[in-house]
């Protein structure tokens, strides 16, 4: 059956796919946005649509004004497929989706990814617990569904979503036990070489200085500069553990929320053998892209978090910049024009990623919380491999996380390396003392999300 030719396929319905776009509707092109959630905002903008006025106000202006990008969305004629799992991304521009137990598939013309986001794993003793969650999942939970912890939570890690989420649960009514984060002076010292970038993003700056002092006045203990970080509980998590100014700390809680920032979502660009370059600054995986976002010569964009971590606004940009590339190369009308809107887009771009430096170098995770010195921490949570598990592999010769599968079956679980592989990369390039692009990340393949045979056959 020949599938069906669209002149632009985007895969997301965050801030870059959306933004994508309606600036292609703009140019003429058809487009055809594919998107696994019911409804369009990504995670950033999780149910914007839906969300009552008191959620709007509780999750704050930014989380609000994604109204405007899906209603824009909405009106610009573009194909909205939801509930699409897309499972494959060729480079003959094809791409293959389940929708409700059907296998589809569609023919673009040029495709742009914009698949958003996760949160950095947290490998710490005690993390696989009942009770312990990422604060990324916490914060959709509320936004999608207006879940809230009944009992005092502990939130613990680095990063700005830490902040926000203690801030947003204040807001809700939820309690908060204690606010624990890792952010010490030696990491102040070495943002402080980015401080005229953060002074011209002094908007996010003031953000971040608010939420601090909404904690301290509503009485949250907040603990700065811990390490150390562990969770304690037989069959669910009974307490938080951390180091606090040289002595052991321990506060009881059944519910722990670990956040210690977000990386790409780099699934797609792998499977389609991209390359990919190791990013020291971010400490994460991402694409080799043109400054449009192509990879290589191939027709292939990624926009947004996918290409690196750059916010929601910054990813809308990227998404109107994919577009009016993709526009120009297909030979749309208006080239004068969309010179001009490129030169106003590019000024935004560069204005929105002012502080991005600032706020990678602050808030950079601790090595022991990214790569567990015990060697009982479960790093694979699918096939339960160990961190020391890894370290023993590579004494036996394992150079990098594709030979770890033979080994133990690191990485080969439904997630397919979502949750270890950057771990997995880290500890292997520290046992072997070798720079992360010699060890490289896990061989994906199609299919990117789990298929049944059942879907397979049952190609319309």
């Amino acid at each position: 059956m020949d599938a069906d030719i669209v002149d632009l396929i985007i895969v997301g319905a965050g801030p870059a796919g959306l933004a994508a776009a309606c600036e292609a509707r703009k140019w003429g092109l058809g487009v055809t946005l594919l998107d696994e959630q019911g409804a369009t905002g990504g995670q950033i903008y999780r149910a914007v649509d839906a969300a009552s006025a008191k959620r709007r106000s509780v999750l704050g202006e930014d989380y609000a004004a994604g109204a405007e990008l899906t209603a824009a969305f909405a009106g610009s004629g573009a194909r909205h497929i939801a509930g699409a799992a897309v499972w494959n991304v060729g480079r003959d521009l094809k791409v293959n989706y389940v929708q409700g137990g059907a296998n589809r598939v569609l023919q673009a013309r040029q495709i742009v990814l914009a698949s958003g986001a996760m949160e950095r794993p947290f490998p710490i003793p005690g993390w696989t617990l009942p009770g312990v969650m990422g604060a990324g999942a916490a914060q959709i939970l509320y936004k999608s569904a207006g879940a809230l912890p009944t009992d005092p939570v502990v939130l613990a890690g680095c990063g700005p979503l830490l902040y926000l989420l203690a801030s947003q649960y204040l807001h809700a009514g939820a309690r908060l036990k204690a606010v624990v984060h890792t952010t010490q002076r030696r990491d102040y010292v070495r943002a402080s070489s980015h401080l005229a970038g953060a002074l011209l993003g002094w908007r996010d700056l003031r953000k971040g200085i608010r939420m601090l002092g909404e904690l301290r006045r509503n009485g949250v203990p907040v603990y700065a500069g811990a390490e150390g970080f562990s969770i304690e509980g037989a069959d669910r998590a009974e307490a938080f553990c951390f180091t606090y100014k040289g002595s052991r700390k321990r506060i009881e809680s059944s519910l722990v929320l670990l956040h210690q920032g977000v990386v790409p979502n780099t699934q797609l660009s792998w499977s389609l053998r991209a390359k990919h370059r190791w990013n020291d600054a971010q400490l994460c995986w991402e694409p080799e892209t043109d400054e449009y976002g192509q990879i290589e010569a191939s027709g292939i964009y990624v926009a947004g978090d996918s290409r690196g971590i750059v916010g929601a606004k910054a990813s809308a940009s990227q998404g109107r910049l994919a577009a009016l590339a993709i526009a120009t190369k297909l030979d749309r009308p208006g080239r004068d024009q969309r010179l001009a809107r490129e030169s106003e887009v590019r000024d935004e771009l560069r204005n929105q990623l002012h502080i991005r430096p600032f706020l990678d170098a602050l808030y950079r995770p601790p090595a022991a919380h990214r790569m567990p010195p015990e060697d009982s921490v479960i790093v694979c949570r699918c096939e339960e491999v160990t961190a020391g598990q890894i370290r023993k592999y590579v004494e036996l010769g394992c150079q990098g996380p594709n030979q770890t599968k033979a080994f133990g079956r690191c990485g080969m679980g439904p997630c397919q390396g979502r949750l270890c592989g950057l771990t997995v990369t880290e500890l292997i390039a520290g046992a072997r003392g070798v720079p992360h692009d010699d060890v490289g990340y896990y061989r994906i393949r199609p299919p990117i999300k789990p298929v049944t045979i059942g879907e397979l056959a049952g190609l319309v």
